[in-house]
């Protein structure tokens, strides 16, 4: 098999060899497009496990920051779409180490490879990347910039879950200075008839680029310091952990962590039909006794990222 089969849809063919460096680049059109190839790759899963329309690619997987979730989905959807992984973690006890720059790692790497996932500390290093790179650049995530396939996974979860976005109320709790997940789906979410409530503490509030450029997309979010307040109101609540590694002083850390929690009582004053949302991992901010409430989705956004990412990488590589 060559290639997945959809519908003709104009405007696929330009993801072929695309960066996925930023949600700015997709518009509603692009995000019906992935969402609709990763529904078609939930169902190949469904049906037969695996198809082989990547055999014969390589995809590099190029961690600067520890990942779980990510990499390994990543490395999921390659092998699921038939083509195969360099998985890299760990960098600093690589040639970087060493002292080597960025820019060398990437043309190093995509010497061997076909595409490029990469995660580092920096924002803007995913640019960097895509300048000096002849294959895909894919962002993991940049430091505290932007984490487009986790918003992309995010939205699709949304959509599978409550069946739309127009119309919803999104409350997001918890890191919203440093979290790149956030940022993202935010930016992702203007593209929709939404409303968006910030909750979070002082220290930890939304950047106010990101709030200024809400505003001007007409989806201008109301902030809140007390999430029982709206709780009742939320179709979804996406949370977020406090980041530890973000602070250069732990003090202040401890200062902001647990300073929000989802429990059983959250959960009872919340709507019947309602999600629950985080990029994972969790720390404090759920209790586990919310895992066992079928409005806890955290898990099941999981598998629909590996859906995402197949669908992805068929696009970049000219597959659908």
């Amino acid at each position: 098999m060559d290639r997945i089969n959809v519908l003709p849809d104009e405007g696929v063919s330009r993801f072929d060899g695309m960066d996925i460096l930023s949600v700015k680049q997709f518009n509603h059109h692009d995000l019906d497009i992935i969402l609709d190839v990763a529904r078609d790759m939930r169902e190949m899963v469904d049906r037969q496990g695996s198809v082989d329309i990547l055999k014969g690619k390589l995809l590099a997987n190029l961690f600067y920051e520890p990942s779980t979730r990510t990499s390994s989905s990543f490395a999921a959807a390659t092998q699921r779409l038939g083509g195969n992984v360099i998985q890299i973690n760990n960098v600093t006890f690589s040639s970087v180490s060493k002292g080597e720059e960025l820019r060398d790692t990437i043309l190093s790497m995509g010497s061997y490879s076909d595409a490029i996932v990469l995660r580092h500390p920096d924002e803007g290093s995913a640019d960097i990347a895509a300048e000096v790179s002849a294959k895909p650049i894919i962002n993991a995530g940049d430091g505290i910039g932007e984490h487009p396939t986790q918003a992309l996974l995010d939205i699709f979860t949304i959509v599978e879950e409550l069946g739309t976005i127009d119309g919803l109320t999104v409350t997001m709790l918890g890191d919203l200075k440093y979290g790149r997940t956030v940022h993202s789906l935010a930016k992702l979410l203007a593209l929709y008839d939404v409303k968006l409530n910030f909750v979070a503490p002082d220290l930890l509030k939304a950047p106010t680029a990101l709030v200024d450029s809400l505003i001007e997309s007409g989806v201008g979010p109301c902030k809140h310091v007390d999430l029982d307040s709206i709780i009742s109101e939320t179709d979804v609540l996406y949370v977020t952990r406090v980041q530890r590694e973000r602070f250069a002083d732990q003090s202040v850390y401890e200062k902001v962590n647990r300073s929000y929690a989802v429990n059983v009582d959250t959960m009872n004053i919340a709507k019947e039909r309602m999600i629950v949302m985080h990029p994972l991992p969790r720390v404090d901010e759920i209790s586990r006794a919310v895992d066992e409430d079928p409005r806890a989705a955290y898990f099941r956004q999981m598998e629909y990222g590996m859906y995402v990412r197949m669908a992805l990488l068929a696009l970049v590589f000219g597959k659908v």
